[in-house]
């Protein structure tokens, strides 16, 4: 077996020759074909925008006739076939709208149809138009008349963007891809490509080959935003190539592919191995190259190693690729050690709920599981659509005896595998694929006797504090009960003041003072972060030293921030809200509650909060390392204050991931609304953290922009539309990464400084040498004497112009801005030159600025609103 499929390359001119009736070919300069007229061989008609044509052609070495649709300036590349099945002999044909109306091709030798659209229809007046994206349509004869056929509908090897790819549910009626049988026969040949409409849905290609029906690839299952089988496309972005299921109703599923950039074509061609590509046109190579492909890897074939295995994707030999999950052995070991693992691997243990002897102490525990992080989920899984989240799904496996494995991702909902888990790939790429828990028997993880022995210990041990724990609140309950006396002293009200967090009844009367024992704890449970822990003032000013000056790690127009240490030696920054900071209990509540329904790598973490008397404390994970600000725009150049230039890459990079992950990837969908270089936080190991979640607000996912009267953010780094009129959406994030990513580069804040050539800020002057190609001035001079990454610079300059471009709609989304980021391959468009200025006059403080309606914004431009030494 050949370790790889030998994917043709029809890429070339040569791959199709049109060959014409005469010296000279005619071609109508019409883009329709009317009643009574008849497109011989050798003429042709060309969509309006002279991007397709439609006539007589022969494939690579045939002397056969077929119609087909082609792409005229784009290497003449076939795009569809009409009549694959009867090809004509020699050049006699011709095309024309018969008596009945539909589109016929006609073989001149003997008058017989050959070929016919075959739609149903009254009205025999109709008219055949081929469109600018490819489609052949054949319509009623006016301009508003009814479409009753298109070739759309009847594709060949080749998805055009818009075309869609599915079935109807209702009728049955599919919409598939289907392959040449060779390079110069386009009749059908053993592949095919459908779309599994079974939930959650994924795109297969079978092999037809001699009467079977066999799967021979598949995608991975739709996660909402990628197949999970195409390593290309990562949770984070699809990289250009998008899908959508906008007609996945009234029982109707369908994808479609769209063009990253619109002005350039791009195509999915199924060879006739069965193999997919994804292709683009390359402007400077004027050819067709591969953005992506499948069927490249052992492991993109289906089933490559057999029931309860794994293919890993990192091996692209055919040797050692296949391994039997933890738990399981090859099901036939001299089989397996010869590399054919198609009879899988089968289990060691028993499950608990199989075992029907005498249960021992050894056996008391349940079934447990094993985590696997980026997964090409196995094929055929059920779809629970009770089980709400993680916890649930996990219980709903462990009822089913049957149950092998489950998963919960958020896009989709819980599946449970009860059939064998088949198809299961492991990829090396970050990103990719998603997380499968493997069930096992107890014993397996760790279990028997010696958990046994610990479970009880951890008993005797509990109970002990609980008994202990009990004598002491009875004992401070008196000294309190006695010490409040005639002024309500219940059990209730004690339990009440113990805990630290207001009533929103006391917290909205403005100016109030805080009333005793008036407080209430907030419920976590429901998608949040149970390791959020609530503290009382008491435990806040211990950990921090009665917020001791050696202790204070900067400060800023929110207030302070102080190092601390709780009790069990965990390192915490506590965020001290001062009373002029303008963020009021609404953004403390609001930073609290997304935070802890939020965890991701680039987004800090959030450990506990307090709000008692007249104090708002945030406790956050402690990191060594400074603000983003205090590096990039530091005067120093010594190494340990200088970030070069592959981390401050990474750095943008990490950034991006968070934004998106608050953007698409999250339970909520979050707009942040105050991005800043002085609100992303850098780890130990410089990992970039997006902090300051005061001003966040949580958008439906099926809402696109909302206002606000309130207007509050940094200037300088706010879009234009929310500045001034209030609007904010996902692009208002975006114009403010942009400003973030021009700042990182060259070093310089966007306010503050007295730019050259009457550039009013940083994006006008960074637009200004990216026109005259002078981009790599802009490069922080730090970092020249070791720079070796041109390219990186200005790629990072052109995107961040795009993200800070004046009209919303030209800025492309967050997951479009890392796609460029971190895809070389990705044509970018043109940004156009920025225009609108907010930051006041170079090098004057602009605290604070109101808007139409009088209200302050929180935060200042020249004096972030944090500064932070450390964290």
């Amino acid at each position: 077996m050949h370790s790889k499929v030998a994917l043709i390359d029809f890429s070339c001119l040569h791959w199709l020759i049109l060959v014409v009736y005469s010296t000279s070919i005619c071609c109508f300069a019409v883009d329709t074909i009317y009643q009574n007229q008849q497109i011989v061989d050798g003429q042709t008609i060309i969509s309006a925008g002279n991007v397709f044509e439609l006539g007589f052609f022969s494939p690579n070495g045939s002397t056969a006739r077929y119609v087909g649709i082609l792409y005229r300036e784009y290497g003449g590349r076939v795009v569809w076939v009409a009549n694959r099945e009867r090809p004509l002999m020699d050049t006699s044909g011709f095309m024309m709208i018969g008596g009945d109306g539909n589109l016929v091709i006609i073989d001149g030798n003997d008058n017989s149809t050959i070929w016919s659209t075959r739609a149903n229809f009254t009205s025999g007046d109709t008219t055949v138009v081929l469109n600018d994206i490819g489609n052949l349509v054949l319509r009623e004869n006016k301009s508003d008349g009814l479409q009753f056929w298109q070739s759309f509908d009847h594709p060949s090897e080749t998805w055009l963007p818009i075309m869609k790819i599915g079935v109807d549910q209702r009728t049955g009626e599919e919409i598939n891809l289907s392959s040449w049988k060779s390079e110069d026969n386009p009749s059908q040949g053993g592949f095919v490509g459908s779309v599994d409409p079974t939930e959650p849905p994924q795109f297969l290609i079978w092999n037809n080959n001699n009467g079977s029906h066999l799967k021979h690839y598949r995608s991975g299952l739709w996660n909402g935003r990628s197949f999970t089988g195409l390593r290309f496309m990562n949770r984070d972005y699809l990289n250009g190539f998008t899908i959508n299921t906008d007609d996945q109703l009234e029982g109707k599923l369908y994808f479609s592919i769209a063009s990253f950039e619109e002005s350039l074509p791009r195509l999915i061609y199924m060879n006739p191995l069965g193999a997919l590509q994804l292709l683009d046109w390359d402007v400077e190579k004027m050819e067709w190259t591969k953005f992506a492909a499948i069927l490249n890897s052992p492991c993109d074939y289906y089933a490559t190693c057999g029931p309860y295995s794994i293919c890993n994707d990192d091996d692209n030999e055919w040797s050692d690729v296949c391994d039997c999950f933890p738990g399981y052995v090859p099901n036939n070991i001299d089989e397996w050690d010869k590399g054919n693992w198609k009879g899988g691997c089968v289990r060691k243990e028993k499950f608990r709920c199989e075992r029907n002897d005498t249960i021992s102490m050894d056996d008391v525990e349940e079934d447990g599981f094993i985590e696997f992080q980026r997964m090409n989920l196995p094929d055929l899984p059920t779809l629970l659509k009770n089980s709400t989240d993680k916890d649930l799904c996990q219980a709903a496996c462990l009822r089913n005896c049957s149950c092998t494995a489950y998963t919960y991702v958020d896009t989709i909902g819980c599946l449970i595998w009860v059939d064998d888990l088949i198809d299961t790939q492991s990829y090396s790429t970050a990103n990719s694929g998603e997380l499968l828990y493997l069930r096992l028997y107890h014993s397996e993880l760790g279990g028997g006797k010696r958990r046994l022995k610990g479970f009880a210990i951890a008993i005797i041990v509990a109970s002990t504090v609980l008994v202990g724990s009990s004598l002491f609140l009875a004992y401070v309950f008196c000294r309190w009960r006695k010490k409040n006396k005639g002024r309500g002293s219940s059990l209730g009200d004690f339990i009440k003041s113990l805990i630290c967090f207001p009533r929103r009844s006391a917290i909205a009367n403005k100016g109030s003072a805080y009333a005793t024992g008036d407080y209430h704890t907030y419920d976590f449970s429901r998608g949040g972060n149970s390791e959020v822990h609530i503290f009382s003032l008491k435990d806040i000013q211990v950990a921090t030293e009665f917020f001791a000056l050696k202790n204070k790690l900067g400060e800023g127009g929110f207030g302070s921030v102080y190092k601390g240490k709780l009790p069990n030696g965990e390192q915490i920054a506590v965020k001290r809200l001062s009373r002029s900071s303008g963020q009021g209990i609404q953004e403390f509540e609001n930073e609290v509650i997304l935070i802890s329904k939020l965890q991701h790598r680039n987004l800090v973490n959030l450990i506990g909060f307090c709000i008692q008397e007249e104090e708002k404390l945030l406790a956050y994970e402690y990191m060594p390392n400074k603000s983003l600000d205090k590096f990039i725009f530091g005067t120093s150049s010594d190494d340990e204050t200088l970030l070069d230039w592959p981390l401050r890459y990474a750095i943008i990079e990490g950034i991006a991931r968070g934004v998106v992950y608050l953007h698409r990837d999250s339970r909520l969908k979050i707009i942040h609304r105050d991005l800043k270089t002085s609100n992303i936080l850098l780890d130990e190991e410089m990992n970039p953290k997006i902090s300051d979640f005061g001003m966040a607000r949580i958008f439906g996912f099926n809402q696109n922009a909302a206002n606000t009267n309130r207007v509050v953010g940094t200037y300088g780094y706010m879009s234009p539309e929310y500045a001034m009129h209030g609007m904010f959406s996902e692009k208002s994030d975006v114009f403010s990464f942009g400003v973030v990513l021009l700042e990182i580069v060259t070093g310089r804040r966007n306010s503050g400084y007295l730019y050259p050539n009457d550039s009013i800020n940083l994006p006008s002057h960074a637009w200004q040498l990216w026109n005259e190609e002078k981009t790599l001035e802009l490069l922080d001079q730090r970092l020249v004497e070791s720079f070796d990454h041109p390219s990186q610079v200005i790629k990072c300059v052109h995107v961040g112009l795009l993200c800070v471009q004046d009209n919303q709609n030209d800025r492309p989304t967050m997951a479009n801005t890392l796609s460029m980021l971190i895809n070389d391959n990705v044509i970018l468009p043109i940004p156009k030159q920025p225009m609108f200025n907010i930051n006041g006059r170079p090098g004057k403080e602009n605290r604070s600025s109101t808007s139409d309606e009088g209200q302050t914004l929180v935060s200042g431009n020249s004096m972030p609103t944090t500064i932070i030494e450390g964290r």
